[in-house]
């Protein structure tokens, strides 16, 4: 009985560490990657202002091709947006709050369970092509999400790197 009690303390003790230090962690997260698209930034806007775009180089629908994606709002640019169910990738929805033909696109992301978060993809010309800027933002509401906005760069940082590699690929091929 007593190593049960002994337990029990240490568990309610974690549990309070966890809410505890949860609350003194910064609520807001940001995470960016860059690369250089030897292609110009016309080439590399065709591939990022629509569902259709996203679709050919974004790693999450590599992950998982069996997800089911359906558009809505406009086929291009501002308005466009597109949701999905996926038993690996989880749910979400995503839409282009903004578009700057050649120059960037910005989105809205919201994926079941967690905070909306804002991000973009600018591109830059730069000697020898594009670079291809892509961040990410967005804020916790919760404790537990703060504990999320602490990892987010190491957990999304690896994806921004591997569509980036895909979209470079895929832009200089075309």
């Amino acid at each position: 009985m007593k190593v049960l009690k002994t337990l029990l303390a240490v568990l309610a003790l974690l549990l309070v560490l966890m809410f505890g230090v949860g609350q003194l962690l910064a609520a807001e997260y940001r995470v960016e990657r860059s690369t250089l698209v030897q292609a110009p930034p016309e080439k590399v806007y065709a591939l990022i202002d629509s569902s259709q775009g996203w679709a050919s180089w974004g790693v999450w629908y590599r992950k998982d091709p069996q997800m089911k994606v359906s558009d809505s709002g406009a086929a291009r640019g501002v308005g466009a947006a597109w949701s999905w169910k996926s038993e690996s990738q989880g749910n979400g929805r995503m839409q282009l709050t903004g578009a700057e033909p050649g120059q960037r696109v910005r989105y809205e992301l919201a994926i079941e369970g967690f905070d909306a978060s804002q991000g973009d993809i600018e591109l830059l010309p730069e000697a020898g092509g594009t670079r291809v800027r892509w961040a990410m933002h967005g804020r916790m509401s919760n404790t537990i999400g703060r504990w999320f906005a602490l990892f987010m760069d190491r957990m999304v940082g690896p994806d921004f790197e591997a569509g980036l590699a895909n979209l470079k690929q895929l832009a200089e091929k075309q």
